[in-house]
């Protein structure tokens, strides 16, 4: 726990020179603006057997001892407006990462084309859309809880692509609907034990379709991303058929993601229903459901909320099956476990909160796929996670 405070340590003292920037940068050229946001967050489960992490990008989970590891990040984002029409927008996020550090990553650097209100063009390093929310899951301040629910966005390493996006507005039936189509390459890792999966010239295409009216927002979203590049067990496939091999490699073939999404926001009262479909092309990733309800109720300063989220997979039927071997490789992207959550949000002062959490993780003994380093001989599925979390934006 020292350690990983002692990491943060830099990104807080930037936080202080990072709004003092900010004001000056405002007060002498109204065009230009720094910003931020950032968590300091601690947590620990009640089982060592397994440790579950936010997202597949960790390298390590949480254990028995409190950690500021998982859910800790701070970013800063600036904004160039130096044309009416043109917008460059740049933003770097120091968080843990597949490395096991704290080493800032540039997650956004673009350049967006806005000619009219109902038409906007971006090109360069963009946030992922694949669900509903994602790319500012970065952002906790802009949410209720102390992170997304794990059950639904924890297999989505991917935080940005390079590539760019078409958005559409248009009124529609009294109220606004948005269409969006983007394509990149994925420039991300994701760990896999003592190894990492480097995603980094994966295609990444997609879009959506978003509607807005009162108080309800909707959206259909489907993405595919095809895999440069195999999972770093050559070895492995080496010792297979190559029949068999050929359908376990993720390398040329697609993951398909479909999802989707309803939002409430009226007076205090919010309410986030998500659901999501993956299939894939290949037989190592299993197919996957995933979903999450979340409702809350603000009461002056203090917002409680309580949701619940899910996810189920199954493997692949492969045409040509090595038993005892295939089986067991496919074991160990399998996901099947479920959360309630519950916590309340303080916001004691402007622009800063905090918030207290507890998950309870109840799954199958061989649900792996969201956790690292199973003790399967140890592992039960199910653990208790407590969470408090500081957020800020300035």
């Amino acid at each position: 726990m020292k350690n990983g405070l002692a990491r943060l340590l830099p990104a807080i003292w930037l936080t202080h020179s990072a709004l003092f920037v900010s004001v000056q940068s405002q007060a002498s050229d109204s065009d230009f603006s720094l910003h931020g946001f950032g968590t300091l967050g601690i947590a620990r489960s009640t089982d060592d057997s397994a440790e579950l992490v936010r997202d597949l990008s960790q390298r390590n989970g949480l254990t028995e001892r409190w950690s500021f590891e998982t859910d800790s990040l701070f970013g800063l984002q600036a904004n160039l407006q130096f044309h009416p029409e043109f917008e460059g927008v740049v933003q770097a996020v120091s968080r843990y990462n597949p490395q096991g550090d704290f080493k800032p990553e540039l997650t956004w650097a673009f350049l967006s084309y806005t000619p009219s209100p109902y038409i906007s063009l971006r090109t360069g390093r963009l946030g992922n859309e694949f669900y509903m929310l994602a790319d500012s899951r970065l952002v906790s301040y802009s949410y209720v809880t102390v992170r997304p629910p794990i059950d639904y966005y924890g297999t989505l390493p991917f935080s940005y692509i390079d590539g760019m996006d078409v958005a559409l507005v248009t009124p529609f039936a009294g109220g606004l609907l948005k269409s969006k189509i983007y394509a990149g390459l994925s420039r991300e890792q994701s760990p896999w034990e003592d190894l990492q999966l480097n995603m980094s010239g994966s295609l990444l295409v997609g879009g959506y379709l978003d509607f807005a009216k009162g108080a309800w927002q909707f959206r259909l979203g489907h993405a595919g991303l095809r895999f440069d590049q195999d999972l770093p067990v050559e070895d492995f496939y080496s010792a297979l058929p190559p029949e068999t091999a050929d359908e376990l490699r993720i390398a040329g073939n697609w993951s398909n993601f479909t999802s989707l999404g309803a939002v409430y926001d009226s007076g205090p009262l919010q309410t986030q229903l998500l659901l999501s479909k993956t299939l894939n092309d290949h037989g190592a990733f299993q197919d996957t459901w995933a979903g999450y309800l979340i409702a809350s109720y603000r009461m002056r300063d203090f917002t409680p909320f309580i949701g619940f989220s899910a996810t189920k997979s199954a493997p692949k039927d492969l045409k040509h099956p090595l038993p005892g071997y295939s089986d067991a490789y496919q074991s160990e992207f399998y996901n099947d476990q479920r959360t309630l959550f519950f916590g309340s949000r303080w916001d004691f002062m402007e622009n800063m909160c905090l918030k207290a959490q507890v998950d309870l993780v109840r799954g199958k003994p061989d649900s792996y796929f969201l956790y690292r380093w199973e003790d399967k001989s140890e592992w039960d599925g199910s653990m208790t996670v407590f969470s408090l979390a500081l957020d800020f934006v300035f």
